[in-house]
């Protein structure tokens, strides 16, 4: 295998890594907030489930990139996964 293949083969998974990174976070936050209001660990959840799905998406649109439909998903449900990050937050500060 030369050079130039294996990072074909690695940028899909460098690509959804970062996304799932975002993920991770989100679900630790979630498991130290069990006190916390339902509202908050319910945004929070859905964060942490739009990123593993921008995650997947941008993996497959790695591999695929004509496949539009596969970056518009990305698009979308890493926005969301983004605001639903920036709602907790503000619903945590406002708690405290």
């Amino acid at each position: 295998m030369a050079g130039g293949d294996e990072i074909n083969y690695v940028e899909p998974i460098v690509n959804a890594s970062r996304p799932a990174t975002l993920a991770g976070l989100s679900l630790t936050v979630l498991r130290f907030s069990a006190e916390d209001p339902l509202l908050f660990r319910l945004i929070l959840l859905i964060g942490a489930i739009m990123f593993l799905l921008s995650s997947f998406l941008i993996f497959f649109y790695s591999l695929y990139p004509t496949r539009r439909i596969l970056w518009t998903g990305t698009a979308i449900t890493f926005l969301t996964g983004l605001l639903c990050s920036i709602a907790s937050s503000i619903i945590l500060l406002s708690i405290f």
